[in-house]
């Protein structure tokens, strides 16, 4: 049995900070097609020419489920320990993205296809129990790159409608080691079932991070903030840590957190609104 135990705080001028985390997980389905189309979903392709008239949200074009997906989702929550849903159902998420089409997301909230479950993480200090809220099937948006033109954002529609599985977790994690291993368990466990091939550099495999900070003993969440697409690992360890240590600071100084988005900027190691 290890000595080591568990001792990430924020140390702060009034006292130690607990930090509370949460991660929604966007991990690609691995299909030869989209969720609710025949395009392909080959990695790598030029852009632009894996894209169906559903993809592209032609007027009167109907979507039809890939059976395949609704399967790995399955999968992956029975590799979860997770509770398999007899009945669940797509919904609408609207919202503006220039590589959306459609104008809205085909996702599932109220009753997604896998309910809750668990993981279990080997860390230096004892095992770790992480709760699943749930997984969700939904479908992915395109991709816009701005880097090709000083005046201009270009559009490739390639990945858009590919499925995810979006796994949420319950606000179980506390340290940025806890969140690393809590992706590497996911990703080996993906990756046994051949449900996602986990290549965070192809964007498989990326993180909503929701974080939190309050005084150490308390029992209530403080308000949380999300980190939003982040792709790496490392970076959301960094970015958990730049976003507590801002909380900390906020409540040192008596002033309020506002719940927001916020995005972290790998080039400069900072966050942005």
């Amino acid at each position: 049995m290890s000595k080591e135990k568990f001792d990430y705080f924020i140390n702060g001028e009034k006292g130690k900070y607990e930090v509370v985390i949460g991660l929604e997980v966007h991990a690609q389905v691995l299909s030869n097609s989209k969720l609710f189309s025949g395009s392909s979903t080959k990695f790598g392709a030029d852009p632009n020419i894996q894209v169906s008239l559903i993809d592209s949200a032609f007027p009167g074009m109907l979507p039809v489920i890939n059976e395949e997906c609704v399967k790995q989702a399955v999968r992956t929550g029975l590799g979860l320990n997770a509770k398999i849903n007899n009945y669940s159902v797509f919904d609408r998420k609207n919202y503006f993205y220039a590589d959306l089409p459609q104008g809205y997301q085909i996702s599932q909230y109220k009753n997604p296809i896998v309910g809750e479950g668990k993981v279990l993480l080997d860390m230096p200090y004892g095992s770790k129990e992480i709760g699943i809220e749930r997984l969700h099937l939904e479908q992915d948006a395109g991709k816009s790159i701005h880097d090709m033109d000083p005046l201009s954002t270009y559009v490739d529609l390639n990945r858009s409608g590919i499925a995810l599985m979006e796994i949420v977790s319950k606000p179980d994690l506390r340290s940025p080691d806890e969140v690393n291993a809590y992706i590497k368990k996911l990703r080996t466990i993906m990756r046994y079932l051949g449900t996602c091939d986990g290549n965070m550099q192809e964007g498989s495999l990326r993180a909503d991070v929701n974080v939190s900070v309050r005084r150490e003993g308390d029992k209530k969440f403080g308000t949380r903030c999300e980190i939003k697409n982040v792709n790496s690992i490392k970076f959301m360890q960094m970015a958990i840590e730049y976003e507590a240590n801002r909380q900390v600071e906020l409540l040192e100084e008596g002033k309020q957190i506002d719940q927001e988005t916020r995005l972290f900027d790998t080039k400069k190691m900072r966050q942005d609104q």
